[in-house]
């Protein structure tokens, strides 16, 4: 929230906390160091799509902000897509470029609509070495800078136009966490509008790299294609939704076998260490998809 009160410059904004029943002491945090934000405080985990449709309704501004808390804005990022939404007519959604902690893209801060093809294919090293392709949706990486229409901006930085966002019916609660940002691009999309991504503004994602490197964030792996199974169900229907939920469980076994071909080849113990994470994740995403685990009820 720092670089949000620092950063921005040239234009008029309120900035709304929503803590969703962490109970933390943020709220004395938030009310000593940044006054003039307006603190919001859950009793209950509503999940992403009801706490960011809560703090909308609480919004007086023409365009709203989503924006996580693990970011960090770089020099005039928001003031400068805020400009683009006012000057783009057939605009509803920009996005900018994320970034690692080290400074490295992150490229799934576009990206394009679910299919089970992409989603099958879906890998860091292939992206990298294939934007052009349009399975991807990455083509606006070599775009110079220059905005970009695209499908799908990721949640942890997302500004649309505050009329659009309410027209077409905010984030959808059908979502407890993860898809809702590809969902709202989705309706923004469907109802004539267009997605951009400026390349030449960059906002830190500090979060962005490591969701899949600690044990306890199997979690966020097997989440986010239980919300893509959603997605599937809501915007291609529900036999689309069972194959690709029978294409993951082929996908599981694959990568099973695939590490444990790989694992007598790790000598040392620092090089098995990231093959047993990936073991257990993909166990944990086979027994997802074979129907044995339901996540959004735990994180309920």
């Amino acid at each position: 929230m720092e670089t949000v009160f620092a950063c921005i410059r040239g234009i008029d904004f309120e900035v709304i906390v929503l803590d969703n029943a962490s109970f933390d002491d943020c709220a004395t945090i938030v009310q000593k160091e940044f006054p003039e934000a307006n603190f919001i405080q859950c009793p209950n985990n509503l999940g992403f799509a009801k706490a960011n449709n809560l703090e909308a309704i609480e919004a007086r501004g023409q365009n709203l902000l989503f924006l996580n808390p693990d970011t960090e804005i770089m020099g005039d990022a928001l003031y400068r897509m805020s400009e683009f939404l006012d000057a783009t007519p057939q605009a509803a959604i920009a996005g900018c470029k994320l970034l690692n902690t080290d400074f490295s893209l992150q490229s799934s801060c576009v990206q394009a609509f679910p299919s089970i093809l992409n989603q099958a294919l879906d890998a860091e090293c292939l992206r990298r070495a294939l934007p052009r392709l349009r399975l991807w949706g990455t083509r606006a990486f070599l775009a110079n800078g220059k905005p970009t229409e695209v499908e799908v901006i990721a949640g942890a930085c997302l500004m649309i136009k505050a009329d659009v966002f309410r027209a077409i019916g905010g984030f959808s609660s059908n979502y407890f966490m993860y898809a809702e940002d590809v969902d709202l691009c989705f309706k923004a999309k469907k109802a004539g509008y267009r997605n951009y991504y400026l390349g030449d503004v960059s906002v830190v994602h500090h979060g962005g790299r490591s969701s899949d490197k600690k044990p306890e964030n199997n979690f966020a792996s097997i989440m986010m294609r239980e919300s893509l199974l959603e997605f599937m169900r809501i915007r291609r229907g529900r036999l689309y939704a069972a194959a690709y939920q029978f294409s993951t469980v082929l996908i599981a076994i694959v990568r099973l076998l695939l590490l444990m071909i790989a694992f007598p080849f790790t000598l040392s113990k620092q090089n098995r260490a990231p093959v047993r994470l990936a073991f257990a994740k993909w166990i944990g995403v086979l027994r997802w998809a074979l129907g044995m685990e339901t996540w959004s009820r735990q994180a309920a």
